[in-house]
């Protein structure tokens, strides 16, 4: 594992130690996470970036700060197959604000998926929201004609999901497809375009970028491809971002240089980010927040450091044990030395 990678494992062993002396059962941390909800069900408030909208937080008088606006929320969706008439998503609700991240946990077709698609506006054609609903920054998506949506998506919500080369055109290298980006949402010209993009490949970590971005997907390992992919998610300054499975496909040490570049870019950009996996362990080093789901609905939610140490539902405690092989004890570590 590269020197930046066992830096940030060492901080993240010491920062869980430090959210669970200082949390009481069924409420987040009070220092890491302030200013949010208490409880194990419910998601919580942070900071916004726009001074519009951060004016609207304040009181009357302008002085007394109100309830943070979160820049996702999902109310009680409830998703349905209309080939099947059947309701396969049932009830999910969670809330992100900007610098925080929210994961989401479980096994092959347990719905997590399928909420993010549905937060993304891109569920397949037989299945629908049925209920409930999903607002990005304030707008109501079930409200969005094609058009907003396509301004929406790569401005304020972007995704990044497994298997990078699918999602790249192998004809066109990879710096001009994140240029393509750049000029399509921001409306920079080409020369502007190309400077940006090489400060995306730097900003996430590629060595070389002036090479990188003239080469083509298929001369880049999977690692860097899924870097690519990233650069061209943030391109044009998304608020949320979506990373479903997205270090599935990796090995071991470059999963673990992805999962830190997603946490640096949280930490300096005041990125929000939704992560999902079937792996308990991938969720404990970069999220909040975790909702766990089972068979479509979520069986437990709550502030990861809790769910981790003590998982109520038979099912957690299931992931918990069956995870603890792959190195997730290390994040137990810290409350059993307490005991």
């Amino acid at each position: 594992m590269t020197a930046l990678s066992e830096k940030r494992s060492q901080q993240r062993s010491q920062q869980q130690s430090q959210q669970q002396s200082e949390q009481q059962p069924g409420h987040l941390n009070a220092s890491a996470r302030a200013g949010s909800s208490p409880g194990r069900t419910d998601a919580a408030g942070g900071s916004d970036r726009s001074a519009a909208e951060a004016a609207a937080a304040t009181g009357p008088d302008g002085t007394a700060p109100g309830p943070e606006a979160p820049v996702l929320s999902v109310r009680d969706l409830r998703i349905t197959d209309r080939a099947g008439d059947r309701e396969i998503v049932h009830g999910v609700g969670f809330e992100l604000t900007p610098g925080k991240a929210v994961g989401i946990v479980g096994e092959s077709g347990s719905g997590k998926t399928l909420t993010c698609r549905a937060a993304l506006g891109i569920l397949p054609p037989h299945v629908e929201v049925s209920g409930g609903s999903v607002h990005i920054a304030g707008t109501d998506i079930a409200d969005l004609t094609p058009r907003q949506w396509t301004a929406l998506r790569g401005s304020t919500v972007s995704a990044v999901f497994q298997d990078p080369a699918s999602y790249l055109n192998p004809s066109i290298r990879v710096g001009a497809q994140i240029a393509e980006v750049v000029r399509v949402k921001t409306g920079r010209g080409r020369r502007e375009a190309r400077r940006r993009g090489l400060d995306l490949l730097r900003a996430v970590h590629l060595r070389d970028p002036e090479l990188v971005y003239s080469q083509y997907p298929f001369e880049l390992s999977g690692g860097m491809l899924q870097r690519v992919l990233i650069a061209a998610a943030i391109a044009a300054g998304p608020r949320v971002l979506i990373a479903d499975e997205a270090t599935t496909a990796l090995d071991v040490t470059v999963q673990a240089e992805i999962l830190d570049l997603l946490a640096d870019l949280r930490e300096q950009t005041g990125l929000a980010l939704v992560v999902v996996s079937h792996d308990l362990a991938v969720i404990a080093q970069v999220c909040d927040e975790v909702l766990v789901m089972r068979q479509g609905e979520v069986v437990e939610h709550g502030p990861t450091a809790q769910v981790l140490h003590d998982p109520r539902h038979e099912y957690t405690r299931l992931l918990v044990a069956e995870h603890e092989q792959y190195g997730l004890d290390r994040f137990r570590a810290p409350e059993e030395e307490t005991r």
